[in-house]
This record gives structure tokens, C-alpha cells and sequence, in this order.
């Protein structure tokens, strides 16, 4: 079972992520990214010992760009898979949130939150099946 860490500040698409990720098999905590320190929320990933962050860009008082750049460079949970789920539909920060780390970048309005859930689910099995597949193959 994956856990999920989901930083977004509207607090109803916040619970329903929650809902609909543990429906769907994670444990999913939130985060409504009201702290102005970066670090706390550092701590909260480590804490929950995060295998997955749902990043929403736009938070009150952080930047979700500099969430991502912490996470990267943060040794102990460097390895997260991020997924950008967010309002900000610009070529730019797309660009400039998959070169910072993001593994993925959705955008809100082209997905219910039932059918981002489903497609987070494939893209970690896929993954999942990916990594086991090479840590099967032999070399000579």
C-alpha cells in the first residue's frame, strides 16, 4: 500500500482526493499548504512516509515550485513521485515544473478527481511492474 501526500488548499477537492485514494487502495493524508515554511511541509512527507505527493502549484502562503525543488533536494525523500495537479495550464510551468523534478503535471479541469485517481493508481502499477521487470533481468 502506497502512501499519498496530497498538498492542495481547497479543502473540499482536498477531501475528495483523500476519498477517492483511499477507495482506490492508499493511505492518503492532506495537506492544505497554509504553513509558510517550506520545511514544515518537508517534515509532514517524512513523517507520513510519503511514496507519492499530489502537488497543487497555487497554495496561499508556498510556492508548489519550491515544494518540488525541496523535495529533490532533500537526500531522504528525494525519490518521492511527484504528480503536479493544478490550475496553471501554461507551457512554461509545465516546463518548468517537470525540469525541477515532477514526475507528472495534470491539469484539474481535464480531469474529474475520480478519474485522476484512477490514472495516479495505473501510473504507480505501471511503474511498479516496470521496476520489477528490470530487477529480473540477467546479464551474462
Amino acid at each position: 500500500m502506497k502512501n499519498i501526500f496530497i498538498v492542495e488548499d481547497d479543502i473540499s477537492l482536498a477531501g475528495a482526493m483523500q476519498t477517492q485514494f483511499n477507495q482506490k487502495g492508499f493511505i492518503a493524508e492532506i495537506n492544505l499548504g497554509n504553513e509558510e515554511d517550506i520545511e514544515a511541509v518537508i517534515n509532514e512527507i517524512r513523517k507520513v512516509d510519503a511514496d507519492i505527493v499530489i502537488l497543487d502549484l497555487i497554495l496561499p502562503k508556498l510556492d508548489g515550485f519550491e515544494i518540488i525543488k525541496a523535495i529533490r533536494a532533500d537526500e531522504e525523500i528525494s525519490d518521492i513521485y511527484i504528480f503536479i495537479f493544478t490550475d496553471v495550464s501554461d507551457e512554461d510551468s509545465k516546463a518548468r515544473g517537470l525540469s525541477l523534478g515532477a514526475n507528472q503535471y495534470f491539469i484539474k479541469e481535464d480531469f474529474s478527481v475520480e478519474e485522476f485517481a484512477e490514472k495516479v493508481k495505473r501510473i504507480m502499477e505501471n511503474r511498479e511492474a516496470m521496476e520489477k521487470s528490470e530487477g529480473n533481468t540477467y546479464q551474462v
